[in-house]
């Protein structure tokens, strides 16, 4: 008898003592009235085995024999399967030897004969952090978060941010839309309260980059890139001297934004 068995026993006993009612007793063992009245009708026949499930200690129906583990064991552990996994016996068995068996139960039954041993997994590379730059106005984060800040309760609104790296402060606006005006402005709010920065760090939107128009069937790796005029964010940040950076310069990130946002809010 479990821990929890022994729980609801004493939960039924107070019922049976008259303590606490059948609907109070319901409610502490997170069961039905009905299920509560069943088990007060079976400690009368049965006694305290009542809470114990009828079919505890019984085994599975669907349980297959030791003697057709033992057999698939003794044909598996022939030369001609040596190097077999786990799917491939499974398969062999059922065709071959008329010996249906899923794969997952083969490959528990060769790993307590010895014939099959689990593949230890792989290590991925660990990503490590990008280190933050040292000093104050180094590098600025720039990025428009369009999450749904009002819930659907109203204009939908998007927030354009911009952190510091190196101190993670941050100053944002919220606008109704991500256009080059709306940037510009939070671009001279964030200038006239904390100065000129060395470098924003932004990815490659059409705000900041004029992207090469070709034709669909024209392959873009054969030709070579052609300079194209800057967008006015662009010309601003170069008559300013502010160095822009695309986002696949520095690590290549493509959750550049969320990576600064959160690391930032966070630590």
């Amino acid at each position: 008898m479990t821990q929890a068995d022994r729980d609801r026993l004493v939960t039924l006993k107070k019922v049976k003592k008259k303590l606490i009612t059948q609907r109070e007793a319901a409610e502490e063992l997170d069961l039905s009235v009905r299920h509560v009245k069943r088990l007060l009708k079976e400690m009368k026949r049965r006694g305290d085995k009542a809470v114990i499930h009828g079919l505890r200690g019984r085994s599975s129906p669907r349980k297959i024999g030791t003697e057709i583990q033992k057999r698939a064991m003794e044909i598996l552990s022939a030369d001609v399967y040596r190097g077999f996994g786990p799917t491939l016996a499974s398969e062999y068995l059922a065709k071959q030897h008329e010996i249906p068996v899923s794969r997952e139960t083969v490959r528990q039954w060769m790993m307590e004969a010895g014939l099959w041993r689990a593949h230890r997994q792989k290590i991925t590379e660990v990503q490590q952090w990008r280190r933050r730059r040292s000093r104050c106005g180094e590098l600025v984060q720039w990025d428009t978060s369009n999450h749904d800040w009002l819930e659907g309760r109203g204009k939908r609104m998007y927030l354009i941010a911009m952190i510091d790296d190196a101190t993670s402060r941050m100053y944002a606006r919220f606008v109704v839309s991500d256009s080059t005006e709306e940037n510009m402005r939070t671009l001279e709010g964030y200038l006239r309260l904390y100065g000129r920065p060395l470098a924003f760090y932004t990815d490659k939107a059409g705000l900041f980059r004029t992207a090469e128009k070709r034709r669909r069937d024209e392959p873009g790796i054969d030709k070579d890139p052609v300079e194209m005029p800057p967008t006015q964010i662009g010309r601003a940040l170069r008559e300013l001297e502010i160095v822009w950076i695309p986002a696949h310069i520095v690590r290549k990130r493509k959750d550049a934004w969320n990576v600064g946002f959160r690391r930032r809010r966070t630590g």
